[in-house]
């Protein structure tokens, strides 16, 4: 079971979730003029840069959640909760549990764009570990298994969720997310832009909806 970028490969997977919590890092530190504002709302900002991963774009989305970094972050890793709450998730399976917060799922997404967008399937590889006075949930695709059937099998260069409580505000936390999906198939980009802006915008009134339950 390989992972097709540097990422290693589960053989060892104390190295990966090293690899993977560094990468993630570093793309939190990366400095605000490299960034190009993709789209601002009230609630939310999103950016986007060129991926140094493949030939698309690396995506940052934050906006502020009124609850705790444990909180929000049960939501968001693969768990019982994801899958009740996020609109474009159709299905999740945990394959396998490695140490406490490291396993690996395979979920499908659902179409987007009327269609345009065919529905996708993830391999991932998914690690959830304390980040400063929160947490960070990061993930990355693996090759793993065979396609189901009507589905493209698409790919996460290494993606994550920093979760850290607000200084002056402990019970609103600030969620900071970097993604960068390959969808594969012949799609144009402005499509793929499209759809990563519905994506993260969702994902965020999807979440907020999920807290207040």
């Amino acid at each position: 079971m390989k992972s097709r970028d540097t990422m290693g490969s589960l053989s060892d997977v104390s190295l990966l979730t090293t690899k993977l919590q560094n990468t993630l890092i570093s793309y939190n530190s990366i400095e605000e003029n490299e960034w190009r504002v993709a789209k601002k709302t009230e609630n939310i900002t999103k950016w986007r840069k060129p991926s140094e991963e493949f030939t698309g774009f690396l995506y940052k989305a934050q906006g502020i959640v009124r609850d705790s970094p444990n909180r929000i972050v049960d939501y968001i890793r693969p768990g019982p909760y994801r899958l009740d709450w996020d609109s474009l998730m159709t299905s999740m399976d945990i394959v396998e549990t490695f140490d406490e917060g490291c396993c690996m799922m395979r979920y499908t997404t659902a179409g987007q764009l009327w269609n345009i967008i065919a529905p996708r399937e993830f391999i991932d590889f998914s690690y959830t570990a304390e980040y400063k006075d929160g947490l960070l949930s990061c993930g990355v695709s693996i090759e793993y298994g065979e396609l189901r059937q009507n589905y493209v099998r698409g790919f996460n260069h290494p993606c994550g969720w920093f979760c850290v409580p607000l200084e002056d505000s402990p019970d609103h936390s600030l969620l900071t997310g970097f993604i960068q999906t390959d969808l594969k198939g012949m799609l144009p980009q402005s499509a793929v832009d499209s759809a990563m802006a519905s994506t993260l915008a969702n994902f965020y009134t999807d979440l907020h909806k999920a807290l207040k339950v």
